[in-house]
């Protein structure tokens, strides 16, 4: 085991769609900057995300300079959408909050309205400073968050990555590992750890920004998804109920609120503080 370190980062510009990973990224308090600032809504204005929409792994957003996305998925042209201009907002349902956002364009609701067979509109959230509170349980006043499901950061590692994989190959479908960190789409992938070492951490610098873990992540049938192929299995799902369940929660990553701004690069140190 090695001095932990920041190993890859990913940002995902629209909810559910596959991301970018870049060599460094800003931390602005609501969680990386760019991520998750856009999301899908039918229309009854609930969001759209692979757990109904698989296909939903199968289109990428490219972030642009600005705030716009280009985005692309098989035997489709490419899109490019800008940030909308402020006229109004409409109401995002995630999970129990109502959320403002700007409507992009009527082009880009008829791209993913074709792509996914399905009436939906896309939402961009101009204001993050505001909009969204961050569950009070774990929160601390005016603590806000994106589009993302509740936390402005995602952790995982690749130590308990590797000793979920083991697990796996142990259970009942071993053909269905090894599985790659893609399928829990985090924003911080940690190396140089032990498994599971981040079930115990309280508070943890990368370079120089420092971040509560709020809480552990209990993950859904998304991880369950081939971010490739949007085909799904039963793992790790299955090995993850007989091996990390926390009360009615299966558990895999850490979900972080930044206490500091700045910028992480791949390579910075990860510090445990508490």
């Amino acid at each position: 085991m090695g001095n932990p370190s920041l190993h890859s980062i990913h940002v995902h510009p629209l909810k559910a769609a596959r991301g970018v990973a870049p060599h460094e990224a800003v931390v602005e308090p609501w969680g990386l900057a760019g991520d998750r600032r856009w999301v899908l809504v039918d229309e009854a204005g609930r969001f759209i995300s692979q757990r109904p929409h698989p296909r939903m792994a199968l289109a990428a957003a490219e972030p642009m300079p600005g705030g716009g996305l280009v985005f692309s998925a098989p035997g489709r042209e490419p899109l490019t959408v800008t940030v909308p201009e402020p006229a109004g907002t409409t109401t995002v349902e995630i999970w129990r909050d109502k959320v403002e956002g700007g409507l992009a364009d009527s082009a880009a609701h008829a791209w993913f309205s074709d792509f996914l067979g399905l009436d939906v509109r896309l939402v961009h959230l101009d204001d993050p400073a505001t909009r969204r509170p961050i569950d009070p349980e774990y929160a601390r006043p005016g603590e806000t968050v994106s589009f993302a499901d509740g936390y402005p950061l995602l952790l995982t590692t690749l130590a308990s990555l590797d000793a979920l994989n083991s697990l796996i190959a142990q259970g009942d479908h071993p053909d269905e590992g090894p599985l790659p960190m893609n399928r829990f789409r985090p924003n911080v992938v940690v190396s140089g750890t032990g498994a599971w070492a981040e079930d115990d951490w309280r508070r943890i610098a990368i370079g120089e920004v420092t971040f509560r873990v709020a809480k552990r992540c209990g993950r859904c049938v998304v991880t369950t998804t081939d971010q490739g192929t949007a085909e799904r299995g039963r793992e790790p799902l299955r090995t993850l109920g007989r091996h990390r369940r926390f009360g009615d929660k299966l558990v895999f990553g850490q979900n972080l609120v930044p206490e500091s701004v700045g910028t992480v690069r791949i390579g910075d140190p990860v510090r445990v503080l508490a």
